[in-house]
């Protein structure tokens, strides 16, 4: 039983076909283990600890980053199916046979298509601010980024402030809270910032992403879906990406918070987590 949390685990590494891939750790190790899966830009310690901790109380959790991401070696791939692929390749790594999946955001792509292509891999599935294939929205998030990068520059503000929460005063509150609770890890163990290359990546990706407009693959999937958002993400519509993909689910939940965007999962943490930990438990 491990003792350590989202702010103390420490950053270890496995060789995943000889690349090594960093990931942390923290939980009880009872029942199916839960992998993260984070978003565009991110390396591990963007993962909230107040999510992490709570999903934490009852599941053995796993934070990786993937090929080319932060302290993982190789070069970020530019597919999702390639993305599918080293998933997969850390779970053989780590020796684990099936997995709950959380992707949010890029990560909750990831987690479609290893739910489409290793469907024995995977029991349930949490979606959070992402979007199916062909949806509105994630071919712009390189635009985005800049646009809220040069607000935020302007304004003496995190781009997160932007990206991830509303104008609101609560929302705004939120936002303050959520990267105060990013920086409690010590610096002496942080992770390594993302690369250009792999942000490049990545954005490559999701722009494929949007132009394939056959989301049919989503028809098979039979596990269990949460599907989470806030009700006007901006970065990627709610409608269009979230609504849309419970749609397609053939057996999906959907949860959608007030008065938040892209980060509502971190806006509403508590209630998130409960959430989620009922929909792993049933």
């Amino acid at each position: 039983m491990s003792a350590a949390t989202a702010t103390s685990a420490p950053t270890r590494t496995v060789d995943v076909a000889g690349t090594p891939f960093a990931y942390r750790e923290v939980g009880t190790g009872e029942g199916v283990p839960l992998v993260l899966l984070h978003h565009v830009t991110a390396v591990l310690d963007d993962w909230d600890p107040a999510v992490v901790d709570g999903l934490a109380a009852e599941r053995r959790v796993i934070m990786v980053d993937l090929r080319g991401v932060g302290r993982s070696g190789g070069t970020t791939p530019d597919t999702f199916e390639a993305m599918a692929d080293d998933t997969v390749a850390f779970l053989d790594a780590l020796g684990l046979d099936t997995v709950d999946l959380l992707g949010y955001s890029l990560g909750g792509i990831v987690a479609q298509v290893v739910a489409q292509q290793y469907p024995e891999r995977v029991r349930r599935i949490i979606l959070a601010a992402t979007a199916p294939a062909g949806a509105q929205g994630p071919a712009a998030t390189g635009a985005t980024l800049q646009t809220a990068i040069q607000k935020a520059t302007e304004l003496g503000k995190h781009p997160k402030h932007f990206l991830f929460f509303e104008p609101s005063s609560a929302s705004q509150a939120a936002a303050d809270s959520f990267l105060a609770r990013l920086d409690q890890r010590t610096a002496d163990d942080r992770d390594t910032p993302i690369s250009n290359e792999a942000i490049g990546a990545q954005l490559a990706a999701l722009t494929t992403w949007e132009q394939d407009t056959s989301p049919a693959g989503l028809a098979a999937v039979k596990q269990p879906a949460l599907v989470v958002n806030g009700d006007n993400d901006t970065m990627w519509p709610t409608a269009a990406c979230t609504l849309r993909l419970a749609e397609l689910l053939p057996d999906a939940r959907l949860a959608v918070y007030p008065d938040s965007g892209h980060g509502g999962i971190f806006q509403y943490h508590e209630t998130f987590v409960q959430q989620a930990l009922d929909f792993l438990r049933d």
